[in-house]
């Protein structure tokens, strides 16, 4: 059975395919966040893109019930910081430049606290720039690929101007589509559960959590017919006759399938020509209804 449209859901049906773009305190972890935030919307399932170290706080999206199947949408995302650099000197002139160079694919080895191999690997730092210089501080704003570590970024740093310098302050601005212009707290989040139950009034919920569609809008979209939605809600992949609308992509890119209401349906990798009369043309990764 697929969902309807995203603006016709009821509170509780927001809450089992919902996402909260939360900011996230300092103190927890993100699992622990994840966790209160499950308990306190009194639900099975939920996942936070990207985790957070505990003094980090900043923007941490949660997907809630079903929308848990789509958290590979945030594998590859692109994340936004504003760090405190703190330099072991005075800045030096040449401060600004040197950051500069930081633009561009660096090497990185996981820190030895991390939960990944430590291997030596390469990630693409997108945009750094040095906001302000206060004293022996530095406020950079840092735009870098997944898995980037922006301790270990601003160790290198200081090691580059001579001076040493490691991170004090951390927060995450963007993750994704998702921005620090919508953070919702958990007080907000405890206050919209408060009112839907007990005053029966959803109109604060519906502010703080939003139809998961919203994690999906940096994934291509095919809009496929009602009844292959059907179809794929018991399974079965994406077929020719069953497409409405798809994008121009490449073979294997990953897409979301919707019903032309907007309901998002499932996950999968575009395999076939999609204006093709017979044939597969979505192969499917997560069923979302």
């Amino acid at each position: 059975m697929t969902r309807g449209p995203p603006s016709e859901r009821s509170p509780a049906e927001l809450l089992e395919f919902g996402v909260v773009n939360l900011d996230k305190p300092p103190g927890p972890s993100a699992h622990q966040v994840v966790a209160w935030l499950r308990d306190m919307a009194e639900l099975d399932r939920a996942a936070h893109a990207g985790t957070l170290d505990p003094k980090v706080t900043g923007c941490l999206p949660v997907l809630l019930g079903d929308a848990t199947r789509m958290a590979q949408v945030f594998d590859d995302a692109v994340k936004e910081y504003v760090a405190v650099l703190e330099l072991h000197g005075e800045p030096p002139e040449n401060l600004r430049e040197v950051v500069a160079e930081f633009e561009a694919p660096i090497y990185q080895k996981p820190p030895r606290k991390s939960a990944v191999a430590r291997r030596l690997r390469v990630r693409e730092v997108h945009e750094l720039d040095v906001l302000e210089v206060r004293d022996r501080q530095a406020l950079l704003r840092v735009r870098s690929e997944s898995g980037t570590y922006v301790r270990k970024l601003c160790h290198d740093i200081g090691l580059a101007l001579g001076i040493g310098a490691h991170m004090g302050d951390l927060r995450r601005t963007a993750t994704g589509s998702f921005d620090d212009r919508s953070l919702v707290t958990m007080h907000d989040l405890a206050d919209a559960l408060a009112w839907w139950r007990e005053d029966d009034d959803p109109t604060h919920l519906r502010e703080v959590v939003q139809p998961a569609e919203r994690a999906l809008e940096d994934v291509p979209e095919v809009t496929i017919a009602p009844s292959a939605a059907e179809s794929v809600a018991t399974g079965a992949p994406v077929y020719a006759p069953g497409v409405i609308d798809c994008p121009h992509v490449p073979d294997g890119q990953l897409v979301a399938c919707y019903t032309p209401d907007g309901a998002a349906v499932c996950l999968g990798r575009l395999i076939g020509d999609p204006d093709a009369d017979s044939g597969l043309v979505v192969e499917l990764e997560r069923v979302l209804v």
